[in-house]
């Protein structure tokens, strides 16, 4: 059998193992939350990890235009590729853009495989996310929102955006590129609520998870010409861009700059606040998955506490006995409540 005699069926199946191992490479707190997860939701998660990943992979190349990671095309930048994937993806999902659940056969994947030997991982996540869709039910919406937001990240295009003046624009970015992958989400993992009620809190949760992302990720962004803090509450305690670039340079954490942090954990924390009580809408059997991604996303903030704001020498990570535990914890305090429950 050739590459072109590979079987849809055993294309998604490859398809959603590529997925498996982007997530288990590079979204180690989300890919752990995910064990907790039913074993067949776990593929679609690891799907949409995939995509959102690929896509941030590829704004990430900006100056790099052809570069191969991702599947990326030679000759094309950020920009083209992320109109390509927007049109394979539109037309993988045509004539429908809301489809019913089915079985993988009823999923067509992209039309553009090469087989086992040979499929390009973009084919293959998209291949996986297009069954996902349909499988679940979820507004294809979303997904245009989100790349409509990642675009704000690549210089040249028309919304092109690498500072942020308020607390408000730099929503207006995460609604697309954060909440709307909580929205994406929110079908696979189920509600005991109409989807819309649980919505807000799913969106509001995606936002926290960016932030934190922005404060532990400072200095890479920094190196990249991007400030995702916003100015005027940097300004209000005396920091501006080149005093970050000067800490970035140094690697020490001015106190003006250590302050404007803390005052930015504060807000994230507000968020987590905002989203917990959309964990009680969903399923009960996704729960402890979702409160194991978001303690360990909000430890992160602990740890930016405790290493005294040196985000511009290090990056904050939750070790690996810490995420364990978190997650055993979870698992255990869920079997026992189904136990009692029966």
């Amino acid at each position: 059998m050739n590459d072109d005699d590979l079987p849809a069926e055993a294309l998604l199946a490859l398809a959603y193992r590529e997925c498996r191992q982007i997530a288990a490479t590079h979204g180690r707190t989300y890919f752990l939350a995910t064990r907790l997860l039913s074993a067949e939701r776990r593929p679609a998660v690891h799907a949409l990890y995939a995509f959102a990943r690929m896509v941030d992979d590829i704004v990430d190349r900006t100056g790099q235009p052809g570069a191969a990671d991702g599947g990326g095309t030679p000759g094309r930048g950020p920009a083209e590729e992320l109109d390509l994937i927007e049109r394979e993806l539109r037309g993988a999902l045509e004539p429908r853009t809301h489809a019913t659940t089915g079985s993988p056969r009823a999923a067509n994947p992209v039309s553009t495989h090469t087989g086992e030997a040979g499929a390009p991982p973009r084919t293959l996540i998209l291949a996986a996310v297009t069954d996902t869709i349909r499988r679940y039910d979820i507004a294809a919406q979303h997904f245009w929102t989100f790349l409509d937001s990642m675009r704000m990240d690549v210089p040249g295009a028309p919304v092109f955006r690498n500072r942020y003046a308020t607390m408000a624009e730099l929503h207006e970015y995460m609604r697309g590129s954060a909440a709307a992958i909580g929205l994406q989400l929110l079908p696979v993992l189920g509600t005991v609520a109409p989807v819309s009620e649980a919505e807000p809190a799913a969106a509001a949760l995606g936002e926290a998870f960016q932030l934190t992302n922005f404060l532990r990720d400072v200095a890479e962004d920094l190196d990249r010409d991007r400030i995702y803090l916003p100015a005027d509450a940097l300004a209000a305690f005396g920091v501006d861009d080149d005093l970050l670039f000067e800490c970035r340079r140094t690697g020490r954490t001015d106190p003006r700059v250590r302050r404007a942090l803390a005052h930015l954990i504060a807000v994230n924390r507000g968020l987590y606040r905002r989203a917990e009580p959309g964990i009680a809408l969903l399923e009960p059997r996704v729960r402890p998955a979702i409160r194991t991604a978001t303690t360990l996303y909000a430890d992160i903030l602990r740890h930016i506490e405790r290493s005294d704001y040196a985000v511009f020498d290090h990056r904050a990570v939750v070790p690996r006995h810490h995420r364990l535990r978190v997650a055993a914890i979870e698992f255990t305090t869920a079997t026992l409540r189904d136990g009692f429950q029966r």
